[in-house]
């Protein structure tokens, strides 16, 4: 069930608390309604863990980790933006399909940053130049 709003007369505890409660609702709704989140999450199930064995630090794990989170994160926001203009209009405009448009974009720009981070800390232990 979605969220209409927070209960305000609740103390901060209950108030983190039903935040998370409909930050595990989106997480859901994601898996459920988004083919392309299903497969970056069975792809961070891999990866995430190689990251933390290939890395040779905190820090490269960490770059690891982080790209592939970020990844994630990006296709959560860009699910967002086009349940919100699939909401507001299912015909053709062209803003709601330049914002689709954009999200698509920031994906794919995580998407070449973790493919860059991931080949600038790996290749190198392979293919020294």
């Amino acid at each position: 069930m979605a969220r209409t709003s927070f209960d305000k007369s609740t103390g901060p505890v209950s108030r983190i608390m039903q935040a998370f409660g409909f930050s595990m609702q989106g997480l859901g709704a994601a898996w459920r309604h988004e083919a392309a989140f299903r497969l970056e999450v069975l792809l961070a199930v891999v990866f995430m863990p190689l990251a933390i064995w290939l890395g040779r630090s905190t820090i490269e794990q960490l770059l690891l980790v982080g790209s592939i989170a970020l990844m994630l994160i990006i296709e959560l926001v860009n699910s967002a933006i086009e349940a919100l203009a699939d909401a507001i209009s299912t015909e053709h405009h062209p803003l709601l399909g330049r914002a689709k448009d954009l999200g698509s974009a920031a994906v794919l720009l995580a998407t070449v940053l973790a493919a860059a981070i991931w080949a600038s800390l790996l290749l190198p232990r392979w293919w020294p130049g």
